[in-house]
């Protein structure tokens, strides 16, 4: 008997370490990540100058509180802020942190400007997924909640791409929209520019606010620093995490001015979110990341993996009859269970992960190479050749 808790099902795999592209078991055998650990370690592992910027930190500095001043804290606010529509940035400890922290920012917007009390209800879509606690499982839909013998009001599910009920959900107690603009465990769908447009529209004619969920789908996943950014609209609250620190527990709720300006002192607070060791790493993703020549060669290298893909997808009909996603937050549509499919690809010696809608998730670091490319197609393959 193991003495953690059993919410997780578990594969037999143990690994020792990574490095680049790879995780390596204690005996050696060698798996192609195309998870990273779920779209978290976007540049490898082992990445020697991220390791050097922590350890520079952990020598000096691990935590203070919030408290007292944060100078790396502020850089990263000001850097990831230089690098959208936002003004504000909280920082927290995790994606379903962020999507709190959005959720008592929208209902607060309209609490103080208007002095609202009603105006609290905020409508999500199918086959979302917004984190684990009480609120965000709420907003990934009230049905999620019954197992833990609960109920918690104000939000509003509508099917996913449904204009139609979308316009009819909306009424004087609507204050905000939540959306993926690309959905990850729903089965990695896009949502397309004009549909973020329409939101943005149905928004400002609403008086609500339109929530980006971007925990999977931001930091370069997509091929722009935050996926939303393909549409040219701009939303006035987004919740981002998982990239931001390759795997150093750190997120962010990030908003406009207009929004931020009601989060006075005490309506929000994290203990450990933004600490000096967190945000240094942060500060050092963004410094790799935001090199022109790192999105020029990701953007190449998604080329290239979406191309292989689509071959193989017409090669192998009965095994994968969709190719889905934008960058490198791709799915493989299965003809059969994907659980098969992922299963096969283990004996393949790849990793990848199951998603919604019977679609296999690749999250590959975005520093893979072309070889590395290769090899992974070749897998894929295999893997289609076995499942005939």
């Amino acid at each position: 008997m193991t003495n953690v808790l059993p919410t997780y099902p578990r594969s037999n795999l143990t690994f020792d370490y990574g490095e680049g592209s790879y995780l390596y078991e204690a005996n050696g055998d060698k798996y192609l990540d195309f998870g990273s650990g779920i779209a978290v370690n976007s540049l490898g592992y082992s990445n020697k100058y991220l390791n050097q910027k922590l350890m520079e930190q952990a020598n000096k500095l691990w935590h203070v509180s919030n408290v007292y001043q944060i100078p790396e804290q502020e850089r990263l606010a000001s850097r990831l802020c230089d690098t959208c529509f936002a003004d504000y940035v909280f920082f927290c400890n995790s994606g379903a942190e962020s999507v709190e922290a959005a959720i008592k920012i929208a209902r607060r917007y309209f609490y103080v400007t208007e002095g609202s009390k009603t105006k609290n209800e905020i409508i999500t879509f199918s086959g979302s997924f917004h984190g684990r606690t009480i609120g965000a499982l709420a907003a990934g839909g009230l049905e999620k909640l019954e197992g833990f013998n609960t109920a918690v009001p104000g939000f509003t599910q509508i099917k996913y791409n449904d204009h139609e009920a979308l316009k009819n959900s909306i009424n004087e107690n609507t204050a905000a929209i939540l959306i993926e603009p690309i959905q990850g465990e729903g089965g990695v769908s896009v949502l397309p520019p004009e549909c973020l447009i329409g939101l943005r529209k149905l928004c400002d004619e609403n008086n609500m606010l339109l929530i980006f969920d971007e925990v999977q789908c931001g930091f370069l996943r997509s091929g722009k620093m935050f996926a939303h950014q393909w549409s040219g609209v701009e939303p006035d609250i987004m919740t981002t995490a998982k990239a931001i620190a390759n795997g150093f527990p750190l997120g962010a709720c990030l908003t406009s001015k207009k929004v931020g300006d009601v989060m006075d002192h005490g309506s929000h607070g994290s203990t450990y979110g933004g600490n000096p060791l967190a945000v240094a790493v942060g500060n050092a993703v963004l410094d790799l990341m935001l090199k022109e020549e790192f999105i020029e060669q990701l953007n190449k290298i998604s080329e290239y993996l979406l191309s292989g893909l689509q071959s193989i997808s017409k090669k192998y009909p009965d095994s994968i009859v969709e190719i889905r996603g934008k960058g490198l937050m791709l799915g493989l549509k299965c003809a059969k269970d994907n659980k098969d499919f992922v299963e096969e690809l283990r004996n393949q010696r790849m990793l990848s992960i199951k998603a919604g809608e019977n679609v296999v998730r690749l999250l590959p670091p975005l520093t893979i190479s072309i070889n590395e490319c290769d090899e992974a197609l070749g897998k894929i393959a295999k893997a289609c050749e076995a499942g005939k």
